[in-house]
């Protein structure tokens, strides 16, 4: 069995990290720099970088500041936001991103998903996914940073991701997102259930290491998170332990 992964996700805007509830990422919460070398030491196994207005600002990514930061991450770095062609994903390898993650562009090119996949490998590219429930109670893809209704149902998204060559979906619901309220485990099994080969992190609304096995036992294959990181006492370390005593197999502790 595959070991599961704790990885803590950096919202990036402007000049620092935000973080806030269901997309409205508002509260300014430190720089990047400082967070990526307090991580190093927390036994992370990944670490999520994500430019949330990158893409709606129609900017390029910051090519020079992810050289900056992936000068000092010692993990695995997934960058996105602002991602357009494979020249941007070829620049941000460049500047020491281990994968891609890709989401509002994919819904307008799809192919750049098999494009990038082809020349760099699926283990590079992460297709992810933004969803919240629509009127008629399915789970529904966003772009834009979640201010943008795609009309196509979550799982089957996931599903086109994996056939393109994505080699991971991150999932992410909007509306426990920053809510520390658990994890949409409905959400998770919808899309679990319908990708067969490719691994699922899930992401939004850890409050506590009980909703991350909670998570996991719904096959989710990692879990990502920010505010139990940010706001309250609880650490990755523990996360591991806590998900290790519970028979979930997770990465050895590193020594430092």
């Amino acid at each position: 069995m595959l070991k599961v992964r704790v990885i803590p996700t950096l919202l990036w805007k402007d000049v620092g990290l935000v973080k806030g509830v269901s997309f409205d990422s508002w509260r300014r919460i430190g720089s990047i720099l400082p967070a990526i070398k307090v991580y190093n030491t927390r036994q992370v196994d990944e670490l999520i970088i994500v430019d949330i207005i990158a893409f709606r600002e129609k900017r390029d990514p910051d090519f020079e500041s992810v050289a900056d930061f992936s000068s000092e991450c010692f993990v695995p770095l997934t960058v996105g936001g602002g991602i357009r062609t494979i020249e941007d994903v070829k620049n941000l390898l460049r500047a020491g991103a281990d994968k891609v993650s890709i989401n509002s562009i994919s819904y307008e090119d799809p192919e750049l998903i098999t494009r990038v996949a082809r020349a760099f490998g699926s283990q590079c590219v992460v297709a992810s996914i933004d969803a919240k429930k629509n009127k008629n109670n399915e789970y529904e893809c966003y772009s834009h940073s979640g201010t943008k209704q795609t009309g196509i149902q979550a799982y089957l998204w996931a599903k086109e991701m994996e056939k393109r060559g994505a080699g991971e979906i991150l999932l992410t619901s909007i509306e426990r997102d920053g809510t520390m309220k658990g994890y949409d485990l409905d959400l998770i099994r919808s899309v679990t259930d319908a990708v067969k080969n490719i691994p699922v992190i899930t992401s939004g609304g850890a409050g506590n290491y009980q909703h991350m096995y909670q998570a996991l036992k719904n096959k989710a294959s990692a879990v990502a998170a920010a505010s139990i990181f940010h706001f309250t006492q609880q650490t990755p370390l523990e996360a591991k332990s806590f998900l290790s005593g519970k028979g979930i197999p997770v990465r050895k502790t590193r020594i430092i």
